[in-house]
């Protein structure tokens, strides 16, 4: 007669095999459940009241009517967008936190040495959700107007005009950076906190050469108190047509173009990266949307997950390229 011993050895391959069969079973359950069936968190990594605030709030609320299930918007500013954006590279990896950035996602691992994630690795990109530019601007009293004026002006006068940024380590301080290499000029950085205090100075006059957001200053560029000079990206931009980009005046590394996106943590279901990808861009290309994303000052995307890890890495490899050759780090 066969001991519980033996019978316990004979058994043992079925129960590993049912042993098996239930892991497995537990790690697909996230993805087999209906999705979404709870509600959904964005995390904004700057202050309320922004411009990525109010698209990630655009696209909520139309997530909760279409899903049916509430979005909720958590605002986590801090550390350059780094305290946010490593609270999502934590999350629970099942389609229920998602992070909305902007361009600093790709910039800040070559700015901060000890940041505690990987801009790619770490993400499951989603969509690119809009675009939009950064933009050499002048005081309405500045005698140079056009690129090559304001060359020449500040070359024959070293370090008399210093030029404005929207913060340390911004899109704004390293294109004024890579002006200043490119150009051959000497002039001092001065670090605003925030793009409203810079256009409000530039305006005034108590800066004369700034590094602005076009979303910030739209207002004052279409009144006349603050004159365009260049935009960076690729081409110019449907904003402002008429403003030549600083490719056009021969000048190289001003392209990438400053965009907005949603990304996952690394490792959420494909379906369900795939279902918020069309959600998005179904949601920006609707016209009310649409219009009110424009008048924000941007311009809408709704990429493919793919399109936007193509964005990505591109960027992430430019930018890095540009921040270590104009010597730019943040402690």
């Amino acid at each position: 007669m066969p001991t519980f011993r033996s019978r316990l050895h004979a058994a043992m391959p079925a129960i590993m095999l049912a042993a098996f069969a239930a892991a497995a079973h537990a790690a697909d359950a996230p993805a087999a459940e209906p999705y979404p069936s709870r509600p959904l968190t964005i995390v904004v990594p700057s202050v309320a009241g922004n411009v990525n605030d109010a698209v990630a709030r655009l696209i909520g609320q139309e997530l909760t009517r279409t899903w049916g299930q509430p979005v909720i918007v958590d605002n986590k500013p801090g550390a350059g967008t780094t305290t946010g954006t490593k609270h999502v590279a934590r999350a629970a990896k099942d389609g229920y936190t998602a992070l909305l950035t902007f361009t600093a996602h790709v910039q800040n691992p070559s700015l901060y040495p000890r940041i505690g994630y990987d801009p790619i690795a770490d993400f499951a990109p989603v969509s690119e959700v809009a675009i939009s530019s950064t933009i050499l601007a002048v005081s309405p009293d500045f005698p140079a107007r056009t690129l090559p004026e304001v060359v020449a002006l500040v070359k024959a006068n070293p370090n008399k005009y210093p030029y404005g940024s929207y913060g340390a380590g911004t899109t704004g301080h390293i294109l004024g950076e890579l002006f200043k290499r490119e150009a051959g000029l000497q002039m001092d950085h001065v670090a605003y906190k925030g793009g409203v205090p810079l256009v409000t100075d530039l305006a005034a006059g108590h800066v004369k050469i700034g590094f602005v957001p076009v979303g910030t200053a739209m207002a004052l560029l279409q009144g006349g108190k603050l004159i365009p000079v260049a935009m960076a990206g690729a081409e110019r931009s449907a904003l402002l047509p008429r403003v030549p980009t600083f490719r056009e005046a021969g000048y190289k590394g001003f392209e990438p173009d400053a965009w907005m996106g949603l990304l996952f943590p690394a490792g959420v279901p494909k379906a369900r990266v795939e279902a918020l990808s069309r959600e998005v861009a179904r949601i920006v290309r609707m016209p009310e949307i649409a219009k009110k994303m424009q008048d924000l000052n941007l311009v809408p995307v709704g990429g493919t997950p793919e399109a936007f890890a193509a964005v990505l890495k591109s960027d992430r490899d430019k930018w890095s390229r540009i921040i270590r050759d104009v010597g730019i780090t943040l402690e």
